[in-house]
């Protein structure tokens, strides 16, 4: 770790302390949340999938609740992973072996900087290097103390940390960015195919009822269009019927359908491994890590396949192509789907043994699948598949058999016009964050070290419209 700058011991300047050792019988269902070494993911906090204590059980254990600010790192696993806690993910409480720093001298050491020394990889690998136990890597607040780190000047380290804070703010504002995308196109989903609006308000024209308040609101608008102007979503009600039907989903609108997914796909494959499992470089092979929604994935925990390996699942179908929907289909998390398109995560990548990519016969289906597929009750149908099974899992019959609502194809067609705008912006927002983290990790070392400096990389960006 030779440098321009001074190096310490980081337990010279800086303290780590596992959290609270939660008893099986203090989870429940509800209550506040809990940062497990699961939620430390690719150098952030993800509380997905949080576990919960009651509110009673979390004051107990009050001296491990957590802060805006807080440093957190993984020391069983991922040993190194480290996140940050910001407001939106509080309240939270931290479980035992996930370390929390403090700063021992404020006039020694940022803690932003700190952020970004341990997020930096010899840091990270020399961290890795003082794990023990083979079955799952452990790391002591003790050796994390001993790691040496370069400790420039107070007012460096809070440049550096601004610099590579701006590129990190970028990031987090193309996150907010995408989830309001998504949350847009959720929502025309769900008010053209779950509540049907459009039918509550030509049914309220024809004077059969009143609409329903979520039909009545302001039109949902969709972006904007060259040539029409802003689009909103009322602009579509002539393609839907004036009445609803009863049928075995319940209310649906007249001359719609009910069948199973199976009637509309074309292919349902999933993937594999080669024998000795994912290598090290090669070709991106998704598995149950990388299954976490749309426009999400951890680059930090990618695995591989061999270039040949590769070829043998393109030619099985396993290859993921633009517009697949994902949905994990075995283990921990079964009936967690994405949807990968416009080039993200990468041009070309596999899927393994633990995932199938679900094709429908007509690509305009893809979007309208994931939706449809992403309903909290229909994730409820697919985990309840394993229950029935005698192989932990779901197959492709169950899969096949799950119910499907089946609009006219005028209606799916327009839903997947007006989402991809959405989806094709919020994909553009992943690879444009996916090329700030690469710059972020490359100015990382060198700042941190003194190779470049601040004015440097002050002008570097500058130039690059940063």
């Amino acid at each position: 770790m030779a440098g321009e700058y001074d190096t310490v011991p980081l337990g010279d300047v800086a303290s780590v302390r596992s959290g609270f050792a939660f008893k099986s019988s203090d989870w429940s269902e509800t209550g506040i949340p809990v940062v497990k070494i699961a939620n430390i993911k690719g150098g952030n906090l993800v509380m997905d999938g949080c576990s919960f204590v009651p509110p009673a059980i979390a004051d107990s254990a009050a001296e491990f609740k957590l802060q805006a600010g807080d440093i957190l790192i993984a020391m069983t696993g991922y040993i190194g992973d480290v996140a940050i806690v910001r407001e939106r993910d509080l309240p939270a409480v931290l479980n035992q072996r996930v370390g929390r720093f403090s700063i021992r001298d404020p006039l020694r050491l940022d803690p932003r900087f700190l952020l970004y020394v341990l997020r930096d990889d010899d840091v990270r690998k020399e961290i890795e290097s003082l794990g023990y136990g083979s079955a799952q890597p452990n790391v002591s607040p003790s050796s994390i103390h001993s790691v040496a780190i370069p400790l420039p000047p107070l007012a460096e380290q809070r440049a550096i940390a601004h610099i590579l804070g701006t590129l990190d703010d970028k990031i987090e504002l193309n996150r907010r960015m995408s989830e309001t995308l998504e949350a847009t196109a959720r929502a025309l989903f769900e008010s053209w195919f779950v509540r049907f609006d459009p039918v509550r308000r030509n049914m309220a024209r024809k004077g059969r009822g009143q609409p329903s308040p979520a039909a009545s609101r302001h039109p949902l608008p969709l972006g904007e269009d060259r040539d029409e102007g802003v689009v909103e979503s009322h602009a579509f009600d002539h393609l839907f019927p004036d009445r609803l039907v009863d049928s075995e989903l319940g209310e649906i609108p007249e001359g719609w359908e009910v069948g199973t997914l199976g009637q509309v796909l074309g292919e349902l494959v999933s993937g594999a491994r080669p024998k000795g499992g994912a290598a090290q470089e090669g070709v991106p092979s998704v598995g149950a890590e990388n299954v976490i929604g749309l426009g999400r994935y951890d680059f930090s925990r990618e695995k591989y396949v061999p270039r040949d390996f590769f070829n043998k699942l393109q030619r099985k179908g396993a290859a993921v192509r633009p517009g697949d929907v994902l949905l994990y289909k075995d283990g921990a998390q079964i009936g967690r789907k994405t949807y990968f398109d416009c080039g993200f995560p990468h041009e070309q990548c596999a899927v393994n043994e633990h995932v199938f990519i679900v094709r429908a016969k007509h690509a305009h289906y893809q979007r309208y699948l994931f939706f449809w597929l992403d309903q909290d009750w229909m994730t409820q149908e697919i985990i309840s598949l394993n229950s029935n099974s005698a192989q932990p899992g779901i197959n492709q019959q169950g899969v096949r058999a799950l119910p499907l609502l089946k609009p006219p194809d005028a209606m799916v067609e327009a839903f997947d016009r007006l989402s991809k705008k959405l989806t094709d912006r919020l994909f553009a927002a992943c690879h444009e964050s996916r090329t700030l983290a690469a710059l972020r990790d490359a100015l990382l070392p060198k700042l941190i070290r003194g190779e470049i400096r601040v004015k440097d990389a002050e002008r570097f960006l500058k130039e690059r419209g940063l």
